[in-house]
């Protein structure tokens, strides 16, 4: 895809932890002007300058350009900002900028060409099991789009998952598994139910025995969080979900491979209709 031109700085809104730092200029780029007496120079960051709390600079820089571009103020083919607009506007320096660009190409949201800049990389070509791009895509005005689609990666993958957790689950991962859904019936908060809930599907995917699937944990931490806090807020929907989840422990437990499948269908269509009625 060949790269777009325009750049547009101003019209985003500007997060928490940047708060103290300055609004760009829209359009045309204007070199910086000699700071005058005791006025900071561009580049250099602001020392009570708010960031994301124990990140480094550069990384709450890649945080907020990665959620931009997640969110589409920057669709694909575009060319970001230079360093020098990138430190000015953000009052970051330069290394700051370009350690914060090398970690999006890493995660394959940015392309990079001497003389022509960075641009954003085609949605196909992002890595979307990284854990940062997935915490990004649940907080982006979309999240209800990716919910959904991460619902549909479920489907796809748990039953089976479960099904294989039954036949090969150790003694260990049962005991994992049990005192997961256990404390999701104990929890005295909703954050304390979801964390669980993330735990006991964390330990069925261990539990499966193929090693293939346990990288996709990675998509459940980062994720399920945000999906199971949108989908159990109701007593009513927490106590049917609780007994969802004890019928997979039980079958899981007792070995029955096709009630284990069959009970995480349940589940998901559970899960599927609390959406659509969101």
């Amino acid at each position: 895809m060949r790269p777009k031109r325009s750049v547009v700085l101003d019209s985003f809104h500007k997060p928490a932890f940047l708060k103290h730092m300055r609004d760009a200029k829209p359009n045309k780029e204007k070199p910086p002007k000699k700071p005058a007496s005791g006025e900071r120079q561009a580049g250099v960051r602001r020392p009570d300058a708010a960031r994301i709390p124990g990140a480094s600079v550069h990384t709450s820089l890649a945080s907020e350009i990665g959620l931009r571009i997640v969110r589409g103020d920057y669709p694909p083919g575009t060319i970001l900002p230079n360093e020098a607009k990138w430190s000015e506007t953000f009052s970051v320096s330069r290394s700051a900028v370009r350690e914060a660009i090398k970690m999006l190409m890493a995660k394959s949201l940015l392309a990079s060409r001497p003389k022509i800049g960075s641009w954003v990389e085609p949605k196909e070509r992002w890595n979307l099991l990284d854990r940062d791009v997935l915490a990004w895509y649940a907080t982006s005005p979309d999240r209800e789009v990716f919910l959904k689609t991460v619902q549909e990666f479920r489907h796809i993958i748990e039953p089976e998952a479960t099904a294989f957790a039954a036949l090969r689950r150790t003694d260990e991962q049962m005991a994992e598994i049990s005192q997961a859904c256990r404390e999701m019936g104990e929890a005295a908060s909703l954050q304390e139910r979801t964390r669980a809930d993330t735990r006991f599907h964390l330990a069925i995917l261990r539990a499966s025995g193929n090693d293939l699937l346990v990288p996709l944990g990675v998509l459940i931490e980062s994720a399920f969080d945000h999906l199971f806090a949108y989908t159990t807020r109701a007593v009513d929907d927490l106590n049917h979900a609780q007994k969802l989840h004890e019928a997979i422990e039980k079958n899981i437990r007792l070995q029955r491979p096709d009630a284990a499948r069959a009970a995480v269908r349940k589940l998901l269509a559970n899960t599927d209709h609390v959406i659509k009625s969101r």
